[in-house]
């Protein structure tokens, strides 16, 4: 190896903490933490989980995001049903409130990604978007 170039880590660091500083606002508008954002996103991708499989897919404690569940299912952003195979399981899943909260956030948080994003080519856009999604753990 070469020290070349700096570490992955010092490289996307500054750029990661600029990123989730502008995402804060928007988050902010929307009235959403950002763990209620995270749990939105990872439930329109797969619909229903039981509280320790989504703590899991988002890298939480189980425990620590029942006040985060608590305020989406109280907002209706999500439902919780219990599991047919285990009554003391309950399934999460997101409600089309809750789709059209997060469909709202991620757009206001693409649009802000352009000041970043715009500072690439066309190519260099497609090609850094294409690197990042491989390079990114595939989710549980």
């Amino acid at each position: 190896m070469s020290a070349e170039r700096p570490d992955l880590a010092a490289l996307l660091a500054p750029l990661l903490r600029e990123l989730m500083a502008a995402e804060q606002p928007v988050l902010d508008a929307h009235g959403v933490s950002m763990w209620g954002y995270v749990v939105l996103l990872a439930l329109d991708e797969t619909p229903m989980r039981s509280q320790a499989v989504l703590a899991q897919a988002i890298g939480a404690d189980k425990t620590r995001i029942i006040r985060t569940l608590d305020d989406l299912q109280d907002r209706g952003y999500i439902e919780r049903t219990p599991d047919p195979d285990d009554r003391r399981v309950r399934l999460l899943s997101i409600t089309g409130a809750g789709r059209r909260l997060k469909d709202a956030v991620q757009a206001d948080i693409q649009r802000g990604e352009e000041q970043w994003l715009g500072e690439l080519s066309t190519e260099e856009r497609r090609v850094f978007l294409r690197v990042l999604q491989r390079l990114a753990p595939a989710p549980d």
